[in-house]
């Protein structure tokens, strides 16, 4: 039996992940034809911003999509685009990150937390209709690490309620659902362009729909200028302007969309979007079939509508009870000792936030609906499976360890099962 790195023995992996992002001389030679054009901001010379636009929404299967300055942009900006009375009710999942709970509140919404099934971390559509109210007006499916909501489910729920779908898609870059793209099934969808997404430009955002009105309204909200909105129409070739010449600053607005240089950049990596998601997706099945044979580790599940899996983050699910109670942190150390970058995941579910757990704090100053405190209690709202999952389950294979290779994975089960040989002397030390 060979010693725990993290008892002086000699660890699994030595060399590092594949860096992130992968790039070459396509991206250093897109970045410097954007700054020749001398149009830094809107991409106009080389027609960047929308060329990007266009083949990103195509590679996704939307009709349109607006590239902005970030994802919690592209939130806000959707969220906006829906049009729904202010202080309406918007659900979604807690187990996301805070950009999601936060557009909503700062579009003058109001997030109510649904619990995650607890074999797959998203939204579970068998909790949504008890939660719904009158003042709900939307659902948002977070397909968290890339893996798809049971978009059927919620689509059903939303026709027969009358609500709006929103895909929170930052981590589903390439992922399908029944052999369409995520972020163009529901009513809107929105990615990041984050550093740490599959598609990156460093930074950045997009919102996307198959609806022209919520398309135009998008534009309104990401463009500031009149200009700018008549300049995205005629570029997209939709007839009619965006604005009648004796307009004047008609909607409260901002300026929001990626500038021409990101966007020639973002196209680069467009390029390569395809082969890194195979990848991705590939190791994604290999490690999950391999975690079969693995007690005390599972992948989440997934069910036939999962067409592909981006697999931004390969979710594993830990028990300790596989290992005679070892804590998943205690886990976690010695798994990084041996060189393995698998990590633990959110340390509390969004409505365990510091945000929603002091109504009397931030959150009263930016709730949407009167002038008293807050009239939902996010303390009275609990999900269970969320809680459970950070406080003592969830594991996350990050993309760029999904980017490389085979090995990578085998070297998981390599370590979980060194993990378990020395499982006497790592609960004792």
């Amino acid at each position: 039996m060979s010693a725990l790195a993290l008892q002086g023995g000699t660890p699994i992996r030595s060399e590092p992940y594949n860096a992130w992002p992968e790039f070459d001389e396509s991206e250093v030679e897109a970045v410097v034809d954007a700054l020749r054009t001398g149009n830094w901001a809107s991409g106009e010379g080389d027609r960047s911003l929308v060329n990007f636009e266009r083949s990103f929404a195509a590679y996704q299967g939307a009709r349109y999509c607006l590239a902005v300055s970030s994802g919690t942009s592209a939130l806000e900006i959707a969220l906006r685009a829906l049009r729904l009375p202010r202080g309406s009710e918007v659900m979604l999942s807690p187990y996301t990150y805070m950009a999601s709970p936060t557009a909503v509140l700062n579009v003058g919404l109001v997030p109510i937390f649904v619990d995650m099934d607890p074999e797959t971390y998203n939204i579970d559509p068998g909790l949504i209709e008890a939660a719904i109210t009158d003042r709900t007006g939307a659902i948002m499916t977070v397909h968290f690490g890339g893996l798809a909501c049971d978009m059927g489910a919620v689509l059903d729920i939303a026709r027969r309620h009358d609500l709006k779908v929103i895909e929170d898609a930052a981590h589903a870059h390439g992922s399908t659902w029944n052999d369409r793209g995520l972020g163009t099934i529901g009513d809107v969808g929105c990615f990041s362009l984050g550093p740490g997404k599959n598609l990156t430009p460093g930074v950045g955002g997009a919102v996307m729909t198959n609806d022209l009105e919520i398309y135009k309204h998008a534009i309104a909200y990401s463009e500031m200028d009149i200009g700018g909105r008549v300049m995205r129409f005629g570029e997209m070739g939709i007839d009619g302007q965006a604005a009648e010449p004796d307009e004047w600053f008609p909607y409260s607005s901002g300026n929001r969309r990626l500038g021409g240089v990101l966007a020639a950049l973002a196209s680069a990596q467009l390029d390569r979007l395809e082969g890194q998601t195979r990848r991705r997706s590939e190791n994604g099945r290999y490690v999950a079939e391999l975690l079969e044979d693995v007690d005390g580790l599972s992948s989440r599940r997934e069910d036939p509508f999962v067409t592909r899996n981006a697999n931004h983050l390969h979710i594993v699910r830990y028990d300790s009870e596989g290992f005679d109670g070892l804590t998943r942190d205690r886990f976690v150390e010695a798994m990084q000792a041996e060189g393995l970058g698998i990590r633990s995941g959110y340390r509390r579910p969004m409505n365990r936030a510091d945000l929603f757990s002091d109504p009397n704090g931030e959150l009263s100053l930016v709730w949407p609906r009167g002038d008293g405190p807050p009239d939902v209690d996010y303390a009275s709202m609990p999900c269970p499976h969320a809680e459970r999952a950070c406080a003592t389950e969830d594991l996350w294979i990050t993309q760029n360890m999904m980017l490389s290779g085979p090995q990578a994975m085998e070297e998981i089960v390599e370590g979980a099962e060194k993990v378990r040989d020395n499982l006497a002397t790592l609960s004792a030390s």
